[in-house]
C-alpha cells in the first residue's frame, strides 16, 4: 500500500475518532447537565413551595394575632368594661378609661396584646412603656377654629 493513502486513512481515522469521541463527550456532559438541571429544578420547586408555606403561616399568624388585639376586651380574661377600651392598633394596641362607662374615670391604662411563641415587646414598645413609666405623658387640647 502506498504510504501516503496510509497516512490519509490515518488521518481520516483519527479525525473521525476525534469528532466521535467529541460528540460522545458532549452528549455525555448535556445528559449529566439536563440531569443536574432537573434536581435543581425540583429542589428550587421545593425550597419555594416550602418558602410560601412559610409566607402564608406568618401571614395567617400576623392577621390572627390582629384579630385577637381586636377582640381582646371582649376575651373572658379582660378585666375591664369593654365599652371603655379603645383600639389603636399600633405603636400599642388599646387603651383603657376604668370608670368612663359611669361618667368617672379613674385612670388611663395602656395595653399591649401578645399572641404566639414570641411574646416580646419591640424596641419601639419598650421605649413607650419606658417614657410612660418616666411620667413623660401629657395632655393637648387642638382647637380649630371656626369659620
Amino acid at each position: 500500500m502506498d504510504p501516503v493513502a496510509l497516512i490519509a486513512i490515518i488521518v481520516v481515522i483519527a479525525i473521525l475518532g476525534i469528532f466521535l469521541t467529541y460528540y460522545l463527550t458532549r452528549l455525555r456532559f448535556e445528559t449529566r447537565f439536563r440531569q443536574w438541571q432537573e434536581i435543581e429544578k425540583q429542589r428550587w420547586e421545593t425550597e419555594i413551595e416550602k418558602a410560601c408555606k412559610a409566607a402564608i403561616a406568618q401571614s395567617r399568624a400576623v392577621l390572627g394575632g390582629k384579630f385577637v388585639e381586636q377582640l381582646a376586651p371582649y376575651l373572658p380574661d379582660f378585666k375591664y368594661d369593654p365599652t371603655e377600651a379603645r383600639f389603636i392598633g399600633s405603636p400599642i394596641d388599646l387603651i383603657v378609661f376604668p370608670g368612663l362607662a359611669t361618667g368617672n374615670p379613674q385612670e388611663i391604662v395602656i395595653i399591649e396584646v401578645k399572641t404566639g411563641k414570641s411574646s416580646h415587646l419591640t424596641p419601639e414598645e419598650r421605649k413607650i412603656r419606658q417614657l410612660i413609666e418616666d411620667g413623660m405623658v401629657r395632655w393637648e387640647l387642638i382647637q380649630q377654629p371656626s369659620e
